[in-house]
């Protein structure tokens, strides 16, 4: 083995929801979204070229994956080695035996596939890493920036484009894929927190991919998606601008219930919603009527966030563990974009 990179991304939590592509192989959005990067759950991913190896290889939390779930990391992995000059996948052409290949090793500190957003964190890990990886070989290309790097992160998970920043985040719409990228919109660094109720960390039975393409494709209420979403989407940015966490969490509320209207509309309709998901939502809703400012959002999983000021979080989380005592709680700040893992850093954690 030779060359190394590793990097530590943050998950994200969307106040204004993705749910939908317009082109499934460049993963282009059918709106604008927004999220707040939490500072509590992350992924760290290591990345080392592999000279001689026939294929690329994934591991995640110690687990060699099978061949459908590395294709996915190997999608990302090609557009390096296309863009720095090591191979040619045009038209869906292989990569001769001469590429180097990539062994990827990732820890997901986020339950996987439950909803918690572990792909946002896992993928933008992946690309940062990358990104050193490549620039390190090959210190001749044209250095990448992280608004061209937030493009790649997009085609392994359309979240994952919004955790290559801190703080509030926009993944723009775009006119194609060059400009459909991750913009900074508020370090968040002000009253502003979340606390996760995590009603279950299994994975969840209907993927996130499969879930948007049926709503996409059934759903009476689809067609009003993006108008009705870029609406709530001005009122958050509002909100953002004045530091109004009431007005920010109202049109996050907003939001989120459209979302899952959608798919309550679909043929045949489904939902990620469940009792104890709606347990915690009317909590929220008495919390707030006690004079808390919080908010719920839910994102294709049944867990639920609950935005919140930082000055009253401690409450918040004391209050939910009191009222759900057998449930997991996460507690998060902003968090800040991906940063590179030194290699002692990587083997003092994971060596």
């Amino acid at each position: 083995m030779t060359g190394m990179a590793a990097a530590r991304a943050h998950t994200n939590i969307a106040l204004i929801k993705y749910w939908g592509k317009r082109d499934d192989v460049l993963y282009l959005p059918t709106s604008t979204s927004l999220s707040f990067t939490l500072s509590s759950l992350y992924t760290d991913t290591c990345v080392r070229f592999v000279d001689g190896a026939a294929e690329d290889v994934l591991v995640l939390d110690g687990e060699v994956q099978d061949a459908a779930s590395t294709a996915k990391v190997t999608r990302v992995v090609d557009l390096f080695r296309t863009r720095y000059g090591v191979g040619d996948s045009a038209a869906g052409a292989a990569f001769g035996a001469d590429a180097p290949r990539v062994r990827v090793e990732s820890h997901n500190h986020v339950p996987t596939a439950a909803g918690l957003a572990s792909s946002s964190s896992g993928f933008a890990a992946l690309a940062f890493a990358l990104r050193a990886l490549f620039e390190e070989r090959y210190p001749d290309a044209p250095r990448m920036s992280d608004t061209e790097l937030s493009t790649f992160a997009r085609r392994g998970s359309g979240s994952a484009t919004r955790s290559i920043f801190g703080g509030f985040v926009e993944w723009v719409y775009g006119t194609g894929s060059d400009d459909s990228v991750a913009v900074p919109v508020d370090d968040a660094q002000w009253d502003v927190a979340m606390v996760l109720v995590a009603l279950s960390t299994q994975k969840k039975k209907i993927s996130s991919t499969y879930g948007m393409k049926h709503t996409a494709e059934t759903s009476a209420f689809y067609p009003l998606w993006r108008e009705v979403s870029e609406k709530d989407l001005d009122e958050v940015r509002a909100g953002i601008r004045e530091r109004d966490i009431d007005r920010v969490g109202a049109a996050m509320e907003a939001n989120c219930m459209k979302f899952h209207a959608t798919m309550f509309a679909a043929n045949p309709p489904f939902t990620y919603l469940t009792s104890r998901s709606l347990e915690v939502i009317e909590y929220i809703q008495e919390l707030r009527a006690q004079g808390l400012s919080v908010y719920y959002t839910m994102d294709a999983g049944p867990n639920v966030k609950v935005l919140c000021r930082r000055s009253e979080q401690p409450r918040v989380h004391e209050l939910l563990a009191q009222r759900f005592p057998n449930v997991t709680l996460f507690d998060a700040g902003a968090g800040s974009g991906p940063r590179i893992l030194s290699e002692q850093e990587w083997e003092e954690l994971y060596g």
